[in-house]
């Protein structure tokens, strides 16, 4: 098959990484691409909004199947216009992607159909959204409606914080059209899980848990971030809490969507968190998790060309799908200044001198032959190891290998699993 994937970021270079080794793919294709998933498929300067562009490279090159793995393009409907020109697409469509594309529209769903979630309201304008916040206490949660690079949330300390990220969204439009609505919702204390699943309708297949670290700094300080770290397993979160998070909310969900004439195909992401009353849903996202693909597709053991299709055939419930035993760390490595500006086109150096992880490029280019910055987060160093431990030292010993200017990261990703 020829097989063309959509993304440029640490995510692609995973599924990419993941595709390639399929026997069953003779080609494969990443638009746009980055400097590391270059050397795994044939890159296609086309990016992921030209939708006609992406349309046109798919007949041209007789693609089988085109993986659409970002949530812009998924939310603007890519899935819907391939499938409209006689294209195989993987991902749900947009009517099914709003459950990401919408804060509004999923915290309603969530709601109608009883499943845990915090409590909250939604506004689309910002006086009445003043006067609410003004009747509630610190800490308390401000989520702009729509997608925005995973910054769109602010988890304010003091009712002034929660009053500027207010004023942000909704006055200063930071987020543009993605702040026309806003979530205003109690804020949950409890660990947080990643619980991703693989969905054909009604059939959900969950993947191994993992846990991602959003704060830039370490001890979970400073700005959200599109995330600093994962890890799997998680070996302090007892196995009953999954299977109470399916029942009680990724399978609901599902089912939720088909009733609701949305059927949900593709990736189902559940962002959860272990309070004192159980298992709750922060977020629902449409596609795999960044950085959290990073370190769950290297434990799948199945070849993934064969789950995504089983789910486009809808027999997901008949494809074996097996996991590896062993644990995954990921440390990701982030531009000076970021997640505020930062510089592009750093050299890159000390790439050819990792020893025991998988590099997975999210925001690099390769210029005249050089690997250089290009993105927030630059490199995720996934190391694999018999447990948490192993895998750790792995991560931080490559991670250490890599140079360049003013890079940053977090020293203490799954720390949570050790203490």
């Amino acid at each position: 098959m020829r097989v063309l994937v959509i993304g440029r970021g640490g995510r692609e270079h995973a599924i990419v990484w993941s595709l390639s080794k399929s026997p069953k793919i003779s080609k494969l294709f990443c638009a746009p691409g980055n400097g590391g998933i270059a050397g795994l498929a044939e890159c296609v300067p086309i990016t992921e909004l030209q939708f006609e562009e992406i349309s046109a490279f798919a007949k041209e090159q007789a693609i089988d199947l085109v993986m659409v793995a970002p949530d812009d393009p998924l939310a603007a409907g890519l899935v819907d216009h391939l499938e409209a020109n006689g294209i195989a697409a993987f991902g749900p469509r947009a009517n099914a992607a709003i459950i990401e594309g919408s804060k509004v529209f999923m915290k309603e769903l969530l709601k109608k159909y009883s499943i845990p979630t915090a409590t909250y309201e939604s506004f689309d304008a910002y006086e009445p959204a003043l006067a609410y916040l003004r009747t509630q206490t610190a800490p308390i949660v401000i989520k702009a409606d729509g997608l925005a690079a995973g910054k769109g949330v602010t988890v304010a300390q003091t009712m002034e914080e929660a009053e500027a990220a207010l004023n942000d969204i909704m006055v200063d439009q930071v987020f543009g059209k993605s702040g026309a609505s806003v979530v205003i919702e109690e804020f949950l204390t409890g660990q947080e899980m990643s619980l991703l699943a693989f969905v054909d309708g009604s059939t959900v297949r969950l993947m191994v848990p993992s846990q991602d670290h959003k704060p830039v700094f370490d001890n979970d300080k400073g700005p959200n971030t599109g995330g600093m770290g994962t890890y799997s397993p998680l070996p302090h979160i007892h196995e009953s809490i999954v299977q109470e998070a399916l029942e009680k909310i990724v399978q609901p969900t599902a089912d939720a969507m088909v009733a609701e004439g949305r059927p949900f195909k593709g990736v189902l992401y559940a962002g959860l968190i272990l309070t004192p009353n159980g298992v709750k849903t922060i977020e629902f996202n449409a596609r795999f998790g960044d950085p959290e693909t990073q370190v769950i597709l290297p434990r799948l053991q199945t070849d993934l060309l064969d789950i995504f299709l089983a789910i486009n055939n809808g027999t997901l419930a008949e494809q074996p799908i097996e996991w590896s035993e062993d644990a995954a760390v990921c440390v990701i490595v982030a531009s000076p200044g970021y997640p505020a500006a930062y510089p592009k086109g750093l050299p890159i150096t000390g790439l050819d001198q990792v020893q025991d992880s998988l590099v997975f490029h999210a925001g690099t280019a390769l210029v005249d032959g050089q690997i250089v910055t290009n993105g927030g987060r630059v490199l995720g160093i996934t190391g694999i190891g018999k447990d948490i431990i192993e895998a750790r030292q792995k991560a931080y010993a490559d991670l250490d290998r890599i140079h360049f200017d003013g890079k940053h990261y977090r020293t203490d990703i799954a720390m949570k699993a050790l203490k």
